[in-house]
């Protein structure tokens, strides 16, 4: 019987060290390793597809190519998401350029989700666009408009959000995945606000998982990271060489603390999804407010797809105050347990306008947010607690 998700995530990549018996991997905060003799590197091992996810490396020699905190970080990504191999990056933005310049060359076409994170939309728009690539946003909720889109022009890449940045709109994952293969493009799943407890993006027909790990995975607000997770070795070998070659990686003490995050991420999403269950139950229900983004509602148009392939509904909230835009600022102005600030997925909870902020690169183009439209991170505050302090910022 296979090792549950909790178990993979405290103990994937984290035996206890062979020398000292330390149950926690150490930080191996070093640049370079000894050789026994010239190209007798020492440590690391080759595994091979048939021995499931893994570290692929044949010993340490220098600590951009490999380092064995990061390394146990990346056996244990590989192991949450069901992978073959895993990657860490310095950032969310790193892990997302790193693939796109690996699977991708000047003249490709991609799809993107019509209301993408601000931050992919700005990679996507001003750099690789300038590096000679094209793309199309489609409403990728709609399986339907994503196949007359490839038919249309043929893509190198379908880019997946679900749930997506800030909207919260949800996409059919096996169904995108078939549409993708069958069109010959690669789909790639961002999984960042479901994180891999809620959602595994491969076992649903995925090609590629990326994460934000700053969010969910690292979960305290401490740590900035990304991740790539394959579920191809060839394609993991490609992911590898650029990665090396450009050198976007983790640093041991970030991989560290990431590590040490992904442990507790299935009981912290646990209650992530609870407290924002109550939250948006409670908006739906206050006069001042206009509208709730939540696939938790069962109003909400991707629900019933929501609920076939998440094991709950995630920790973010949107919603639109009355009163437009002036109201709205107003209101992110007057919480007090909810810290007005970008990023998500820590234990404290953040309220934002991301018209203003985190999507502010999307003004004035086809993936522009409303500009009344606030985000909440909701943490893991006592739920009443974070329920007053809503109540009191609308007023």
């Amino acid at each position: 019987m296979p090792d549950g998700f909790e178990t993979l995530a405290i103990h994937a990549g984290q035996e206890p060290d062979p020398v000292t018996g330390a149950v926690v991997p150490p930080i191996y905060q070093v640049s370079t390793f000894k050789q026994d003799g010239v190209g007798g590197v020492r440590g690391g091992r080759h595994m091979g597809a048939d021995d499931g996810p893994g570290r692929w490396i044949e010993g340490y020699e220098y600590a951009r190519t490999a380092n064995p905190t990061r390394g146990a970080l990346e056996e244990c990504l590989a192991a949450l998401e069901g992978g073959i191999r895993a990657f860490a990056f310095a950032s969310g933005m790193a892990a997302e350029d790193c693939l796109l310049r690996t699977v991708c060359r000047p003249g490709d076409h991609m799809l993107i989700p019509g209301d993408a994170y601000g931050g992919t939309f700005r990679l996507v728009d001003k750099v690789l666009r300038n590096w000679g690539m094209t793309y199309q946003p489609v409403h990728m909720s709609d399986p339907a408009a994503v196949r007359r889109a490839l038919a249309a022009t043929p893509a190198r890449v379908v880019w997946v959000e679900t749930p997506t940045n800030p909207l919260l709109s949800v996409a059919d994952i096996a169904a995108l995945a078939d549409a993708a293969h069958e069109a010959g493009a690669m789909l790639v799943v961002d999984n960042t606000f479901a994180s891999p407890y809620l959602q595994q993006p491969l076992a649903l027909g995925a090609d590629v998982v990326v994460h934000s790990t700053t969010k969910y995975i690292g979960g305290h607000s401490d740590v900035v990271g990304g991740a790539i997770i394959a579920a191809d070795t060839d394609l993991g070998e490609k992911i590898s060489f650029i990665q090396n070659a450009t050198g976007a990686i983790s640093g041991p003490f970030d991989a560290w603390l990431t590590l040490r995050g992904a442990k507790t991420l299935g009981v912290r999403m646990d209650r992530h999804c609870e407290n924002a269950q109550r939250v948006a139950d409670m908006l739906v229900a206050h006069p001042k407010v206009a509208e709730v983004f939540y696939p938790g509602l069962a109003a909400h148009a991707g629900h019933e797809v929501a609920a076939k392939q998440m094991r709950g509904f995630g920790g973010i909230v949107s919603f639109r105050p009355r009163g437009g835009e002036a109201e709205a600022v107003a209101v992110c102005g007057r919480t007090r347990l909810f810290t007005l600030g970008e990023s998500l997925g820590g234990v404290e909870s953040l309220v934002e306008l991301p018209g203003r902020m985190t999507h502010a690169s999307a003004a004035g183009s086809e993936l522009e947010v409303p500009a009344d439209l606030i985000r909440l991170s909701v943490g893991l505050e006592t739920a009443d607690d974070l329920l007053e302090d809503l109540r009191s910022a609308l007023g």
